[in-house]
């Protein structure tokens, strides 16, 4: 069965809420036109939001429901997933928030699972304090790839710009070692498989960045382009993938080489996130491609030092729940087309 692109149903995980989170969630849904596109569903407590809205002076009016199936079209929904009451503590990094923060998450991505949502939309957590015995991840996207089917790919989206990486939240000093040619060929295959089904690219065009400086000039500054990075890319697109590469990272964007590819794939966290914020002017969108479903979130984390000062710029979190819209509706129109192929008619004799 088909799905249809009516009535999307966003799923926000409400993030810390001792950050911006809050802020830039509420302050998305006061424009009535948001509901026009979608329903919201604010996994957090309705009572909580009520106050914190004053604060921020948002005109946005919530619903709050204490079970899922009250969601009602076009109102702003606050699941009331928690009635407990704790000190909110603006910019300050606590381990109770934290707890929340994750308890949010863990409900909304359930829900995505269960299909009660369409598509989740994360507001920005604070790593450490999330970690307890119960939720040992760096993040989002590993908790996602545990629960969700696929493999989880950080692609970093700004209109036609984005940037995909090899490696994500790991250090330094260990990038080289995770660079594999499965892990490459794991990778690119991703982006290439989203590309096609999220942003309907018939047959596009991946750019691959040089580990070392000057990938490596020729072995003098490192090995890794030459022995794994370049005949991985040279294998794949010998089998028909367009990726080219790898290109020294330093000049690339400088040159607008990325202007030439539908996407752009790093090496490694930095490597791809410096160029992609300087360009993107804090519009971006971090997109956990790869997975069976669709989740989205703004490209800035929690903005300790402007929280609760109503100067949240909520422009990140509203093109998170426009992409996560786009992707949504791009799915439903792939899966028609593939879905029921047209079959060659039979000879008859």
């Amino acid at each position: 069965m088909v799905k249809k692109a009516e009535n999307i149903l966003v799923g926000i995980s409400i993030g810390d809420l001792n950050g911006i989170g809050s802020e830039v969630v509420l302050k998305t849904f006061e424009d009535s036109r948001m509901l026009e596109l979608c329903t919201p569903v604010i996994f957090a407590n309705v009572k909580m939001l009520s106050y914190l809205r004053k604060g921020f002076e948002s005109t946005a009016t919530l619903h709050g429901i204490d079970k899922l199936d009250q969601i009602i079209p076009g109102k702003i929904n606050v699941f009331n997933l928690w009635k407990d009451s704790f000190n909110l503590e603006y910019g300050v990094a606590n381990d109770i928030v934290g707890s929340y923060a994750i308890k949010s998450f863990i409900a909304a991505t359930k829900a995505l699972k269960e299909g009660i949502v369409d598509v989740l939309v994360t507001a920005p957590i604070n790593k450490y304090n999330i970690q307890s015995e119960d939720f040992k991840f760096p993040g989002h996207t590993d908790y996602l790839n545990q629960e969700l089917d696929g493999d989880a790919l950080m692609l970093m989206v700004n209109d036609s710009l984005r940037v995909g990486l090899l490696t994500d939240h790991i250090p330094v000093n260990e990038v080289a070692k995770h660079l594999t040619e499965k892990l490459i060929v794991q990778k690119i295959s991703t982006v290439k498989k989203s590309l096609v089904q999220d942003f309907k690219i018939g047959k596009p065009k991946i750019a691959v960045l040089g580990l070392n400086p000057h990938c490596g000039d020729n072995g003098v500054i490192g090995k890794e382009d030459d022995e794994i990075i370049r005949p991985t890319i040279k294998k794949l697109f010998d089998t028909g993938t367009f990726v080219f590469g790898p290109y020294a990272a330093d000049s690339f964007f400088g040159n607008n080489m990325h202007e030439k590819f539908d996407a752009v794939i790093a090496c490694y966290h930095d490597q791809g996130l410096i160029p992609f914020k300087t360009l993107s002017f804090g519009s971006g969108v971090n997109y956990t491609a790869g997975l069976n479903k669709i989740r989205t979130s703004p490209d800035h984390g929690t903005a300790f030092e402007i929280a609760g000062k109503n100067k949240a710029d909520f422009n990140s979190f509203k093109e998170a729940v426009y992409l996560a819209i786009d992707i949504y509706k791009a799915r439903i129109e792939y899966d028609q087309i593939t879905e029921k192929p047209l079959k060659t008619k039979e000879k008859q004799f």
